[in-house]
């Protein structure tokens, strides 16, 4: 079952180089996303939302350019266009990532110079994780991971 975690960060910078730590260790089959979004306000008060490709996105493309591949073989404009309409549906369909409206609420309530990473874990070793962000402050916003592993989590964060 995929876990949500939010985290809001003290520093703009910090939910980008959390998200490079942890991608290090997905690098080395540690965790595993469904989906990752990064919002940082700067000291302007102006909000960016960097969203990075999910697991079910990639899926959706996968399976579009196959379906895609064969009608394009034998239709070649019907296949490009019916291949990216079929890629968008099963991404619709299979959207298992962060919602959209969840990202714009948190955007809407960090204050200027912070940041905050949002994950969908697929499946991870929590231990390392805890480790990877035990550098940082920050406070979760959301999760639905167990109260142990929480706790564990709000704490390397203080």
């Amino acid at each position: 079952m995929n876990q949500l975690i939010v985290v809001a960060f003290d520093h703009l910078d910090d939910a980008r180089s959390a998200m490079k730590r942890l991608r290090d260790l997905e690098a080395e089959g540690r965790i595993a996303f469904e989906d990752t979004a990064i919002v940082e306000r700067e000291p302007d008060g102006k909000a960016h939302v960097r969203n990075e490709v999910s697991g079910t996105t990639e899926g959706a493309a996968a399976i579009g350019a196959v379906v895609g591949g064969i009608v394009t073989f034998a239709f070649p404009l019907a296949g490009i266009a019916l291949g990216a309409a079929l890629g968008a549906a099963v991404g619709n369909m299979l959207d298992k990532g962060v919602s959209r409206d969840f990202v714009d609420e948190v955007k809407d309530t960090l204050t200027p110079g912070k940041s905050a990473l949002f994950l969908v874990v697929k499946e991870a070793d929590a231990d390392p994780v805890i480790a990877a962000l035990r550098d940082f402050r920050g406070e979760v916003i959301q999760t639905t991971l167990d109260s142990e592993t929480e706790g564990a989590l709000r704490q390397a964060l203080s």
